[in-house]
């Protein structure tokens, strides 16, 4: 039993957890500076390190980013966290999701202290994750940009 759970401990350290930079833009302030009722000075984005969460299925980011991105919240939702526990969560208006030099624009869950990927962005920008390398990297089968499943 002891020979088990020293084993266990090894492979917990090469599997540790997965951040990759993250690019947030607010979506309405970009449609407005590109119909020319926004100074492009004014467009509001976010910088960050953000956790890769493949438990999540949406992108989560704390009410501070919610403030700072000028964000909206248009509504709520029933999130369930792993531990059982269940909380109305805010949705803010779309955000655009830059990770990789890919973007897609989703809308997303209000809660914790730190921004969370979760499996919508991964899947549309067609990113895996390598957890032995503790890094995104684009699909094999198409690496160049990713490819939508309909």
């Amino acid at each position: 039993m002891l020979e088990f759970n020293r084993s266990q401990a090894v492979e917990s350290k090469e599997m540790g957890e997965v951040r990759v930079r993250v690019k947030l833009t607010n979506s309405i302030d970009e449609e407005l500076v590109s119909r020319g009722l926004l100074n492009p000075n004014q467009l509001r984005f976010y910088e960050a390190e953000a956790l890769v969460d493949t438990g999540a299925v949406r992108t989560i980011i704390p009410m501070e980013l919610v403030q700072h991105l000028g964000l909206r919240i248009r509504g709520q939702q029933i999130a369930k966290y792993a531990d059982g526990r269940q909380e109305s969560v805010g949705l803010t208006t779309p955000v655009i999701i830059e990770i990789e030099g890919r973007e897609t624009t989703e809308v997303t869950l209000v809660t914790g202290d730190e921004v969370l990927i979760g499996q919508t962005v991964l899947e549309t920008l067609d990113l895996l994750v390598d957890c032995k390398n503790q890094r995104l990297v684009p699909n094999p089968e198409h690496p160049e940009h990713s490819i939508l499943r309909i």
